[in-house]
């Protein structure tokens, strides 16, 4: 069995590591194609002896590139002798889908993944304009459609025309991984000037205006002993750091940047929040999970498939500050622990064995 995945950002291969050294194990190749320098990619696909394929896609639908990308795509396709081409990202994955035509006749079968449709329940109508006429027409061309939240399932199974679409429990989580770390919440909070006896909300994602973090910091400022901690990098960094200073609380709002101590920060924290406007199934929410943390969210697609109101955490409406800190506030005034040992059960519906157990299924390796 060969099978080619195909991407517009490289780095997001890193949630398939562990499914594609499956694959290999079991005797069976697996290639990407992606719009970064082969340089890029992580060093995994290397080792692991995958070809990485440079295309010109762009997460832009009126960037030329995806014109070129189409003509890559079919080439790579054909000479490459693929059984399956799994596609990724909503532009990546149109190339794709159009490319392998021809190819879907000889047998080819043509996976799309939907991390999270544009078009949703509140979304800009440009984004109907632009992303829904884009999948209605590449859904005819495509074998299993994979959606990860129960509002694009219904959404896709409605308006959709893939000859399959399963609800799959997005990329899964390592849950022993953030099952082992054992941290001295004292010394992490040290580290980062975090008084002991404070609490600590934790985020982690990137700055800029999807992610919405703004509203955490407004959020806090009316809430004393309660600091913000933010590991990401991005363009509203500047941004955050003078509306913190602006809330008076830039002692208590960290931009921790870019961490590789993702799991030690969870273990540090109180609560986990994700402000974000839109999002698929978010991963860091199912790894808060894992860590026993209660979370306080948006109130949107992904997020009410993860947490239970009231057992797992608080919800709010995306960019309402008062909403946001009475979701915070009712966190901390509730049974934090048992909301924490409630996460941490229910995420196991979401563990990457499951997910990964299902590709391979769905693959039939």
């Amino acid at each position: 069995m060969k099978i080619l995945y195909v991407t517009t950002v490289g780095v997001a291969m890193s949630f398939y590591e562990k499914l594609t050294q499956q694959i290999i194990d079991k005797g069976h190749s697996l290639d990407i194609a992606t719009n970064q320098k082969v340089s890029d990619v992580q060093q995994f696909y290397h080792k692991a002896g995958c070809k990485v394929h440079q295309i010109d896609c762009s997460r832009s639908p009126l960037n030329m590139g995806n014109i070129r990308a189409i003509k890559q795509l079919s080439a790579i396709v054909e000479k490459g002798g693929y059984d399956i081409v799994h596609c990724h990202t909503p532009i990546a994955a149109a190339c794709t889908r159009i490319a392998c035509r021809k190819a879907r006749k000889k047998g080819v079968k043509v996976i799309y993944t939907a991390h999270g449709f544009h078009f949703y329940k509140g979304a800009p109508k440009k984004n109907w304009m632009i992303f829904y006429p884009i999948e209605k027409i590449c859904s005819y061309y495509t074998d299993i459609l994979i959606t990860i939240n129960k509002e694009d399932y219904e959404l896709a199974q409605k308006k959709l025309k893939a000859r399959k679409t399963l609800l799959v429990p997005g990329v899964g989580v390592d849950l022993e991984r953030f099952y082992k770390p054992s941290v001295h919440t004292c010394d992490k909070k040290a580290e980062f000037g975090i008084p002991d006896g404070a609490y600590v909300i934790f985020s982690a994602g990137e700055l800029n205006e999807n992610k919405d973090h703004e509203t955490v910091i407004r959020a806090i400022a009316r809430i004393p002993n309660v600091y913000y901690v933010i590991a990401g990098r991005g363009e509203l960094k500047e941004y955050l750091e003078k509306t913190a200073e602006a809330c008076g609380v830039k002692d208590r709002v960290i931009l921790a940047g870019y961490r590789s101590d993702i799991d030690e920060l969870y273990k540090m924290s109180d609560i986990y929040a994700l402000p974000s406007i839109r999002e698929g199934l978010n991963v860091s929410v199912m790894e808060s999970m894992a860590c026993g943390l209660p979370c306080v969210l948006g109130r949107i697609r992904g997020n009410v498939d993860l947490i239970d109101d009231g057992k797992g955490g608080a919800f709010f409406t995306p960019q309402n500050v008062d909403e946001c800190k009475n979701a915070i506030l009712s966190v901390l005034n509730g049974d934090m622990d048992a909301m924490g040992k409630y996460n941490s059960e229910k995420v196991k519906q979401f563990s990457l064995d499951k997910v990964n157990e299902i590709m391979l299924g769905l693959y039939g390796v």
